[in-house]
């Protein structure tokens, strides 16, 4: 393996206290090194070891790759009457939902592709070297298991979410979509996933419902996240939290107990300020949670609805301008805080062992993020050790 130095790092996020100050382990004039795709030391630059090649950073900041673990980037079609309809007054239900299901199932497999590579592709180029992407526009088990197939073509982090919202041709039988989403659908699916995933909402699954669809998820040997408490208060959260699932995602609407719950468990709270923006619904209190000790995700919902944006530095500054989070937890929350949420331990960090993943930013400091929201501060990314962007 070729060693390679990353020098002249004006501050480097670590994300391990043990190397540098607070939870960002931030260190000032810092290098890097990589070992192929790992990452095998980092610290001061001025104590840095030999490698065979070196790069300087001109002083400029270094943070982990962001980790996106939520998003819908097999698709097809466009919303953008909703969304004009919205922004012109309508309020935001989740039945937009089968607008795209239609035009997801009559694409075929190559353009589905198509549009995931690109999507993640506009993401990498804005330092997302982690995906996670779901099913959930398919809703019949030909269509949901070739989103899967799909999907795993280009990512390793799948979930199935058959159990999106009850279809059309389902309107007037939810039990017996539900047994087929619990039945042959999650047969043919789980091969291609990693997670098993449901819309716990009204107008899409209840309590009951959902429960049934996670532990059957669970059976086949898929770990759990739950869409919970968005448009209203309900047993998701609390649901997500019983069944250990990794992430609780958007939790917009939550009780007391919701929030004790998050913070006694292993549940991730995964907010998505992309989707409040999209539809000018109330904010997460992202400052509830985090100051109840709740581990908070961000990510950006990517979808053709209700948040089509794929910029994780977008929703940083979200966070920060109107979820009252610090820039430091904003982005915590976007690169360590979506490992957690992915349960993995090889991302979201710079620390030695970790995967090479790492941002380079045209600016001093992570604080650029949410101090200048808009401007394309991304100079470099690098994914497993090698500069991709």
């Amino acid at each position: 393996m070729t060693t390679t130095l990353i020098t002249n790092i004006g501050s480097l996020v670590t994300n391990d206290p043990g190397l540098g100050a607070g939870p960002l382990g931030l260190i000032t004039d810092a290098a890097l090194v990589l070992d192929g795709g790992t990452v095998a030391w980092a610290g001061p630059a001025a104590q840095a070891p030999a490698a065979d090649t070196a790069t300087d950073a001109a002083g400029r900041a270094v943070v982990p790759g962001f980790v996106d673990s939520h998003s819908h980037l097999v698709f097809a079609g466009d919303r953008t009457a909703e969304f004009n309809a919205r922004m012109s007054g309508q309020p935001y239900r989740a039945g937009g939902i089968r607008t795209t299901v239609a035009a997801t199932r009559a694409a075929s497999d190559a353009e589905l592709s198509a549009n995931v590579a690109r999507y993640m592709w506009e993401a990498l180029r804005q330092g997302t070297t982690t995906f996670e992407t779901k099913s959930g526009y398919g809703l019949t088990v030909e269509d949901e298991a070739r989103a899967l197939r799909i999907a795993a073509e280009h990512t390793d982090e799948v979930t199935y979410l058959g159990a999106h919202i009850v279809p059309p041709d389902y309107a007037d039988d939810p039990a017996g979509y539900v047994d087929l989403v619990t039945g042959p659908m999650l047969d043919a699916c789980a091969p291609y996933a990693r997670w098993v995933d449901v819309f716990c909402e009204k107008g899409a699954f209840d309590g009951d419902q959902a429960r049934a669809i996670l532990t059957a998820g669970q059976a086949k040997g898929l770990q759990a996240r739950v869409h919970a408490n968005q448009l209203s208060y309900g047993p998701g959260v609390q649901l997500a939290v019983e069944l250990d699932a990794a992430s609780a995602d958007h939790c917009t609407h939550l009780t007391d107990a919701d929030v004790d719950a998050l913070a006694q468990g292993n549940t991730v709270a995964t907010l998505l300020p992309g989707a409040e923006f999209s539809t000018r619904a109330t904010w997460p209190d992202a400052r509830r949670l985090i100051d109840a000790g709740v581990t908070v995700a961000l990510s950006t919902d990517c979808n053709p609805g209700s948040s089509f944006t794929s910029s994780m530095s977008f929703c940083v500054a979200l966070a920060v301008r109107d979820m009252l989070m610090t820039p430091d937890e904003a982005l915590w929350s976007a690169t360590a805080g979506g490992a957690a949420a992915l349960r993995r331990t090889d991302v979201g960090r710079l620390s030695t062992g970790a995967r090479a993943d790492l941002v380079v930013l045209d600016a001093p400091s992570h604080v650029h993020l949410a101090y200048r929201p808009g401007v394309p501060l991304i100079a470099e990314v690098w994914r497993k050790g090698v500069r991709v962007v």
